[in-house]
């Protein structure tokens, strides 16, 4: 629960002190990352010139370093046809659907699963025109047999 928690942050209170100024914040390179989804969040996309308005599910993606430290990755699971590529390959690489087969994605067990996904430094400026980085999806990765080694175990 912990965990949890933390994810969501603490309220502070009016007399608290403060020291975090997020400077500590280092997105990671690119590359491949195993992940686990932290929460999910439904929501509305509002839609945009290319996309009409639809549901959407933003998911909190942990991915753990070399030294434990958990790193954060956000990415928006838009229920949009258009988007349905991107649907088949979350669920495909959280073990949720083979390859080719329709699925009916059970939402309520998304929270806690795991897979592996590639995510690239994505460079923006923000609405201050500060420029900001931060990590981005690219693909989730469909799950790999286990390769086995005679006398490994």
């Amino acid at each position: 629960m912990s965990d949890m928690n933390e994810a969501l942050g603490r309220e502070l209170g009016w007399d608290d002190q403060i020291e975090n100024d997020g400077a500590d914040f280092e997105p990671l390179p690119d590359g491949e990352y195993d992940f686990e989804v932290r929460t999910m969040e439904r929501g509305r996309f509002a839609g945009s010139d290319k996309m009409a308005a639809c549901n959407k599910a933003t998911i909190d993606c942990i991915i753990k370093d070399a030294e434990g430290k958990e790193h954060h990755v956000y990415d928006d699971l838009i229920l949009n046809s258009k988007m349905e590529w991107k649907l088949c390959q979350f669920f495909l690489c959280i073990g949720q659907r083979a390859k080719g087969e329709k699925l009916k994605p059970r939402w309520n067990e998304v929270v806690g699963s795991t897979g592996r996904f590639k995510i690239y430094l994505n460079e923006y400026t923000d609405k201050n025109g500060k420029p900001r980085r931060n990590n981005k999806v690219d693909e989730y990765l469909a799950p790999q047999p286990k390769q086995f080694k005679a006398g490994d175990f």
